[in-house]
């Protein structure tokens, strides 16, 4: 629950996941080209092949659940960003 008119009683750091989507994409290709690299060559008109599209989905979820332990094993190594927590009142509601 975020309040702009509260006090802020600190701020806590987390991991930034709006940063995420280029560095998965990024891994994820990474995965793809190591796993197909001794594929041979093909030309195709569609993209319909089967194993290649199961290539595919393999590879992001594997580039998944690595940036996903990454995150909650070593937070420092991904930019962060400050998120304020506010003080309740008696009600438990944020001033």
């Amino acid at each position: 629950m975020t309040s702009t008119n509260g006090r802020v009683g600190g701020v806590q750091k987390e991991v930034d996941y709006q940063k995420f989507g280029p560095a998965l994409l990024i891994a994820s290709s990474l995965v793809l080209a190591i796993r197909t690299a001794r594929w041979p060559a093909t030309h195709s008109d569609g993209l319909a092949d089967v194993d290649w599209q199961n290539e595919i989905e393999h590879s992001a979820r594997v580039a998944k659940v690595m940036l996903t332990h990454l995150t909650s094993r070593f937070p420092g190594l991904f930019l962060a960003k400050d998120v304020p927590w506010y003080e309740a009142n008696d009600d438990g509601v944020p001033r």
